[in-house]
């Protein structure tokens, strides 16, 4: 699996799996009927911001991220990252591999830690996946996500630093 920068020449690769993940509703705080236009501007993010995919030796595109500041200004040494796992490609690793890719490629870029602001407490294996990356739950919205199927569940906000 090779790890890299997205270009837009990837968008293609990218969009039937976030789609699919987004349409469930079950993990991503995005409205499940995002357009492809809207999933493309808020997916493929400019300068200071990086997206970057997994991509098999075929070139299929397994999982894709996105790294950002989480604050502008006074809260920009603090980075924000979105993952998205093909759902074929799940149980293969992409979600570690994109997981330890972006945490050193954030460090590199001279963020001092990472916070995740909306992980779904119901999403068991990214909640394992973090923790295990070294991120703590450093706060809980009580309710604040509406899963299609268990009704209201909580939001989990997980931190680590990078230093």
């Amino acid at each position: 699996m090779e790890l890299r920068t997205a270009t837009a020449a990837d968008w293609p690769g990218i969009w039937p799996f976030l789609r699919e993940i987004v349409d469930a509703g079950e993990t991503y705080t995005w409205p499940r009927d995002v357009t492809e236009d809207d999933a493309r501007r808020r997916w493929l993010v400019g300068p200071p911001g990086r997206t970057v995919v997994a991509v098999d030796p075929d070139g299929t595109v397994l999982g894709s991220a996105k790294l950002v500041p989480n604050q502008e200004g006074p809260g920009d040494h603090v980075a924000n990252a979105g993952f998205m796992v093909a759902p074929a490609a799940a149980g293969r690793g992409v979600g570690r591999a994109l997981g330890a890719y972006v945490l050193d490629l954030a460090r590199a870029e001279g963020y001092r830690a990472m916070q995740f602001n909306a992980v779904v407490a119901s999403n068991t294996r990214a909640v394992a996946l973090w923790r295990s990356l070294g991120f703590d739950v450093v706060g809980r919205v009580p309710e604040g996500f509406r899963h299609p199927h268990l009704g209201l569940v909580d939001l989990l906000v997980m931190y680590r630093r990078l230093g």
